[in-house]
């Protein structure tokens, strides 16, 4: 896809897909997984883009709301000139802030993604709405993004994990995630992360599942085994999984799993992978941890990040909170 905004591919030769190493090992997990970015390709960014207008889907309105209200408070806490955003995706929900950040200092986007058509297509649309606002486009997945901005950087920077983001893997990757994150901030620099709090499974679930005529949250999850099709010479038999979420309160999060409903062989031969299922197997296709605020302040703690100010819907229990680096 063509456009104006500048991309530039950070993760080796932009073959980060045929990377089989995370997938071969998440399969081989119980239940079987396949690692979040997998479910990111084009199709499944534009899906999500859905999951995010549906009516039961607070996280994306409430998360914005929290923006734009406190978008000036928040970019005098910001204070630098480059925002790296990881899993950018439209980059709607960052629009104000970097406006705010804008009317205060010269600032530079960094949005970092997996897919590069929406790379184009968000930092086109966030030039179009403010120009004042630099923006280079980082095609690749976060580590590579953020080994990137340790090469290249010429200025203090804040890496941003919004849409609660930092809940999307096991207490491992996060684990892994935020040393990357702090591993990359030097004395000055910022993170700003959202994230969504502990509450009710009924109403998680709510949230996680389709509610009566829509889709986009099936369609998310099932793209998946489409993806592994296609990337890995693959015969997942969509017609035999049905997706669904559900709330595990002994790990605070919610599994998208696809419950196999016929017995049948799948195989990614690419990997030479096989795998038998019966009814009622799964796989899961996502997990999205919920925290409580001490809990989360202290998991970046430890990587040596202070905790600062934070912003918190009181209603949705929802929050975005900044930490610096010492």
């Amino acid at each position: 896809m063509d456009g104006a905004t500048a991309v530039e591919a950070v993760d080796g030769d932009t073959e980060f897909w045929a990377d089989g190493g995370s997938l071969r090992s998440a399969l081989r997990e119980v239940p079987p997984r396949i690692p979040p970015h997998f479910g990111y390709d084009d199709l499944g960014s534009q899906l999500f883009e859905e999951i995010t207008e549906l009516p039961n889907y607070y996280l994306t309105r409430v998360e914005d709301r929290l923006l734009r209200r406190h978008a000036d408070e928040i970019a005098d806490a910001v204070g630098t000139p480059w925002v790296a955003e990881l899993g950018s995706g439209s980059g709607k929900k960052t629009r104000a802030l970097l406006a705010a950040c804008a009317a205060r200092r010269d600032t530079t986007y960094l949005p970092i993604d997996v897919s590069r058509e929406m790379l184009v297509s968000s930092g086109d649309a966030l030039a179009t709405e403010h120009p004042e606002v630099a923006v280079r486009g980082l095609w690749g997945r976060y580590e590579a993004g953020l080994g990137w901005i340790r090469r290249e950087r010429t200025a203090p920077v804040t890496a941003m994990l919004l849409g609660s983001t930092l809940g999307n893997g096991t207490a491992v990757e996060r684990r892994a995630l935020l040393a990357e994150v702090a591993g990359t901030l030097a004395p000055g620099d910022r993170f700003l992360v959202s994230a969504d709090l502990v509450k009710p499974a009924d109403v998680l679930e709510r949230c996680y599942n389709d509610p009566p005529g829509h889709s986009a949250f099936a369609r998310f999850r099932l793209n998946h085994l489409t993806h592994l099709n296609r990337r890995f010479d693959g015969d997942f038999a969509l017609e035999h999984f049905r997706p669904e979420a559900h709330y595990t309160e002994r790990i605070q999060a919610v599994e998208g799993h696809l419950h196999a409903t016929a017995e049948h062989v799948a195989h990614l031969r690419a990997l030479g992978v096989s795998m038998v299922f019966r009814p009622g197997d799964v796989i899961n296709v996502g997990i999205s941890a919920k925290f409580d605020p001490g809990g989360l302040a202290e998991e970046v703690r430890e990587l040596g990040l202070v905790p600062g100010r934070s912003w918190v819907d009181e209603h949705w229990r929802y929050g975005i909170f900044l930490f610096h680096r010492r």
